[in-house]
This record gives structure tokens, sequence and C-alpha cells, in this order.
């Protein structure tokens, strides 16, 4: 891990995991769903039907290739490396444009969810003429989202069938170093 995004989402996750851990002296937790494991899940499910779990580095980056191919064009690479270094559930922060949820790949069905929904939001910037993003985090505000510029690697705030509202920061790893986490109730 040298790489300056998956560097600065290893340590927003060491932050974030230290937050949970001052609240609660736990792991975060979340309602376990036997049909849908994690190589995040830590230990078994309590009486109350939830699950422990931590971020965990992935073994094998995730593959694009296939939504390369979809779309015709090369990915970001530092979209590329945010969503292949961990499996996790997604995770709250705060920046200074407000609140927002991470969102971050559970299982391998979660990232072929997650590619279909990447393909269905790239076939809706082409038909509106606009250029590729590639979203990463959802806003605390309806229906705003960030996403990372392909060209670029800027970080944009979006809303769907709009034009980007406006750059948020220069690249991932700028934007990353300076959320801070958020936890919410239950610690999920």
């Amino acid at each position: 891990m040298t790489d300056s995004v998956t560097a600065s989402l290893q340590d927003f996750i060491e932050r974030y995991m230290r937050a949970v851990r001052e609240s609660s002296d736990s792991l975060p937790k979340q309602k376990f769903d036997p049909n849908w494991p994690s190589p995040c899940q830590v230990g078994e499910p309590d009486p109350d039907g939830n699950i422990l779990w931590k971020p965990v580095q992935r073994l094998t980056p995730a593959d694009f290739s296939g939504l390369e191919n979809a779309l015709n064009v090369s990915i970001q690479d530092d979209i590329k490396k945010y969503y292949s270094c961990f499996w996790s559930d997604v995770m709250g922060a705060a920046s200074d444009d407000g609140n927002l949820t991470l969102i971050q790949i559970w299982n391998e069905d979660d990232f072929e969810r997650l590619i279909t929904n990447l393909i269905g939001h790239a076939i809706a910037k082409e038909r509106a003429k606009q250029p590729l993003t590639l979203f990463f985090a959802c806003t605390d505000e309806d229906e705003l989202f960030l996403s990372v510029e392909n060209m670029s690697g800027r970080v944009l705030l979006e809303q769907p069938g709009s034009p980007p509202l406006r750059e948020i920061a220069p690249g991932l790893a700028v934007f990353l170093n300076q959320l801070r986490p958020v936890i919410g109730p239950g610690i999920s």
C-alpha cells in the first residue's frame, strides 16, 4: 500500500475504527444476513441478530475490466484503488461541506452490484452528453453524491441528471485526508 489513495483510505479507516472503539469499546456492527456474508465479518451474530465487522484488506484488486469494456473507456486509477483496497461496510464521515457516507464493498456480489450501478450512471452521463464521473459517496443532502471525474480525477458534488454542481477537491486522496469519522447510532 504505497499509492496515495490507498494510504489515505487506510488512514481514514484507522481513524474511523479508533472513533468507533472510543464511542462503544467495540467494533462496528450491522444486522446479520446469512445470505450476504463478508470477509470483514467478525465472530458470530449476537442475540439481537447483529454481526461485528471491521475493514479487511483485499488480497486481490477488484477487476474493473468488465466495466471498462462495457463503457469502452479506461477507468480512473484512483477510483479503482478506492474500491480495490478493502472489504468493508459503509462508513460515515464529515467534511467541511457536510456529512457523507463512503461507499465500500461488502462482498463480491456487492462489487457486481456496484459495477451495474456505475454502468447505469455512465449511460445517464453519456445520454446527457456530460463527462464520465464515478460515484464513491452519498451525502446527507437529498440526492446529492460525490464522484470522481474520470478524466481529471477531481472530486465533484453531483445531483442525478444534472451537470456537476462544483468541485470539492482536486483529487480523491486529498479529499479522503480531510475527512473526519462520524459514528452514528448503533455504530453501523
